[in-house]
Order: C-alpha cells, then sequence, then structure tokens
C-alpha cells in the first residue's frame, strides 16, 4: 500500500468517525439535522416505500462489493509486474451469457415489487373522507373539506387557507420554522383519505408532499390529481411544495395533525360553527390537556 494510499483511507476514517456522533436516525413527521434515513412510515404505502428502498440498498451494496472484489482480483492477479505477457483472450461464452442473464434477473427481481408499489399508490380505495389541496400562486395552500358541507353554489362550507407560521412564532412554541404553518390540515387516525390535488388555474404547478406518508402529486392548473393516505399514528406530520415553483418555493409548508377520531369530530363541528383558527386554537387546547400537543 502506497504512502497515498494510507493517506486517503486514514482522511476516510477520520471523516466517518467525526460524521458518525453528528448523525441521528430518523423520525415520523420531519425530518432532523444530520438525519440518517428516511422518515419513519406511518401509512401502508410509506411502509412499502421504506422495506423496497432497504431491499435496493442490500442488492446495490452487494453488487457494488462483488464488482470492487472483482476490479481488485484484476488489479493484483493481471498487473503487468505478475503477468509480463498479457492473455490474448478476447471471448468467453459462458461469461458473456453469465454476465446478460444474471443482470436481467435482478432487474426482472426488482420491477416485481416497484410494480406492485406503483399499483398500491395509485388504485384509491373507498374513501372516509376527501380533502381538496389548491396551491396559490402566492406560494400557499387552500384546502376544502366538502365532507363537512356544501353551500348553495356547491362550494365547500370548511375552507382554509395555510400560511408559513412566522419565524417568531416558531420559535416561541417550538414548532419547526419553514416547516409549521398557521391552520394545519385535521384528519382522524386510521381513515382513509383521499386528497385531491390542483393548482390555481392563473398559477404554476407545485407538489404536495408527505415524507412519512409516502405522498408525492404534483398540483397542476387547470388538472385535479388524485392520491391517498391512511395515517395509522395520531401526531403531527410535515411536509413542502417539492416543484421548484418560483421564488417563495422554500415558504410553502405543508402542516396535517393526525388526531382521534372523536377529537377529529370536535374540531369538524367546532369549524363549522366558528372561524377555522378557533377550531384549531379548540383542538389544541384539548390534546394539550390529555398531554398529546408538545408543540404549537
Amino acid at each position: 500500500m502506497t504512502s497515498n494510499t494510507k493517506k486517503i483511507l486514514a482522511f476516510a476514517v477520520t471523516g466517518l468517525m467525526l460524521f458518525a456522533p453528528l448523525s441521528a436516525f430518523a423520525e415520523a413527521g420531519k425530518a432532523v439535522p444530520w438525519q440518517l434515513g428516511l422518515q419513519d412510515p406511518v401509512t401502508p404505502v410509506a411502509d412499502y416505500i421504506v422495506w423496497f428502498h432497504n431491499i435496493l440498498v442490500w442488492i446495490i451494496s452487494g453488487i457494488v462489493a462483488f464488482v470492487l472484489a472483482l476490479l481488485i482480483i484484476v488489479m493484483v492477479k493481471f498487473n503487468s509486474k505478475a503477468n509480463p505477457v498479457p492473455s490474448k483472450t478476447t471471448h468467453h461464452a459462458g461469461l458473456e451469457v453469465a454476465w446478460t442473464i444474471i443482470p436481467v434477473l435482478i432487474l426482472v427481481g426488482i420491477a416485481i415489487p416497484s410494480i406492485r408499489l406503483l399499483y398500491l399508490q395509485r388504485d384509491i380505495p373507498v374513501p372516509d373522507m376527501t380533502i381538496k389541496a389548491i396551491g396559490n400562486p402566492s406560494w400557499n395552500w387552500t384546502y376544502e373539506y366538502p365532507d363537512l358541507g356544501l353551500n348553495d353554489d356547491k362550494t365547500a362550507k370548511v375552507t382554509f387557507t395555510s400560511y408559513l407560521k412566522a419565524e417568531a412564532d416558531a420559535k416561541k412554541d417550538g414548532s419547526p420554522y419553514l416547516l409549521a404553518t398557521d391552520v394545519p390540515v385535521i384528519v382522524p387516525v386510521n381513515k382513509t383519505v383521499k386528497m385531491i390535488v390542483t393548482s390555481d388555474p392563473e398559477g404554476i404547478i407545485h407538489a404536495w408532499t408527505i415524507p412519512s406518508f409516502g405522498m408525492k402529486i404534483d398540483a397542476i392548473p387547470g388538472r385535479l390529481n388524485e392520491d391517498w393516505f391512511k395515517a395509522t399514528k395520531e401526531g403531527v406530520y410535515y411536509g413542502q411544495c417539492s416543484e421548484l415553483c418560483g421564488q417563495n418555493h422554500a415558504y410553502m409548508p405543508i402542516e396535517v395533525h393526525v388526531v382521534s377520531q372523536a377529537d377529529f369530530d370536535a374540531w369538524s363541528n367546532k369549524v363549522k360553527t366558528a372561524s377555522v383558527e378557533q377550531a384549531r386554537d379548540f383542538l389544541f387546547a384539548m390534546l394539550k390537556a390529555k398531554g398529546q400537543l408538545a408543540q404549537n
């Protein structure tokens, strides 16, 4: 081993030793500094995504290790010092068949769970409730709850626009700045929620994304896209617009609170007779009294 190689290895080991104490495992709901891995899944789709990701990591690692071993064997066994007279072999039928068939089998093995995942994502089950999310050109989201009642013109009675929570307010209540919103989306736990996602007709393309839900769906002007999730754990889950949608792209967060059915019913009854801010404060007061809300 040359001195340069030793220096490179020493530098790499030192870097790993410095990085390891700073790293953190992922958690559900939001990213954490120096995070390793995907956010903890809380929906069937996200569970499948994490499982598929982990399987692919093992497959990729095996391929990399195998190729590295071959390279080392070639460098050691077939260098000019070990073989002053080079081999003139040009073809090996068995080897050529193997390096064609084996990658094909690997790709087929990967394709099967990949197609199953696509089917799981796009085959929307019968929903328990529907929410419409509209991406606005002013870089915020408007939400409509049509299941909670319609006006005479068939528009949803419960509708609100969710804005980025001010940095001072986020620091005050301990919520993550650039992820928290002033008015979050409220959904019940263990219920299938269908999302109808679009963008303002005069606006631009956005994308509604919650990593812990395994969701990412484009919001396109003049088009209705559909997706779904079924959160199996109560908590607060954050996302952001995942489309490069303009100068305020970084200030378009998504915040979803998954609560019990009883708490959702209490919120929905309140929001029908009061403002959405009053319904939010009413719900948060109940959750804090139960010790289920550590922030906001």
